[in-house]
């Protein structure tokens, strides 16, 4: 048994390699199409093209393990290009340090419309423009699907997910409070 849990590492190690890297594209191919669909968050960056900062990760992601520092540089186009040879190529421009919290903690401030803690060290104006879209970069994703399937169905969809969010929302919250007052010791409460 303890033969195999070099093993089981191994592949996980494998496994993350492989799936790390395609994770950062996907999510990085997504950050640009929302960069692209507003003026003003491509207009903020267009004015630092060619700069470029260095994302790091910090904080408990539990049992996984923390995605490896991600450099990028700005576009004439004002979005957002992976550079090759890591955090290194990317040393002298903005650092920016996302708080990562355990999977199910992110799962509840996801659901309740939390994002996670963003520090950003470096020039004034750039630190300031990349605050800023973390701060006000919102995904439309009704618009997104009423290019797919028409607005009034787009509309009803978004509307039941923002029902069911927040249904998902309220359970979670009960969820954690009955968790929260059994680890306290105390029973929940009855209705």
């Amino acid at each position: 048994m303890h033969e195999a849990l070099p093993t089981i590492h191994r592949v996980f190690q494998a496994f993350s390699s492989l799936a790390v890297p395609a994770v950062l594209d996907r999510a990085l191919l997504m950050l640009n199409h929302v960069l692209a669909a507003e003026p003003a968050p491509a207009a903020r960056l267009r004015q630092h093209a060619g700069r470029t900062l260095r994302v790091h990760w910090s904080g408990g992601a539990g049992p996984l393990p923390l995605p490896p520092e991600l450099a990028l540089a700005i576009t004439p186009a004002g979005l957002l290009e992976r550079l090759d040879g890591g955090a290194e190529s990317a040393a002298a421009g903005l650092r920016v340090e996302i708080e990562l919290p355990p999977p199910h903690r992110a799962l509840l401030q996801w659901l309740a419309g939390d994002r996670p803690r963003v520090h950003v060290e470096g020039d004034a104006q750039f630190a300031a423009d990349v605050a800023w879209l973390a701060e006000n970069l919102r995904w439309d994703a009704e618009a997104d699907l009423a290019r797919l399937i028409g607005d009034a169905p787009a509309h009803q969809l978004a509307r039941w997910g923002r029902s069911l969010r927040g249904a998902l929302v309220t359970a979670t919250r009960r969820a954690s409070g009955a968790w929260s007052r059994r680890d306290a010791g105390s029973a929940p409460a009855s209705r």
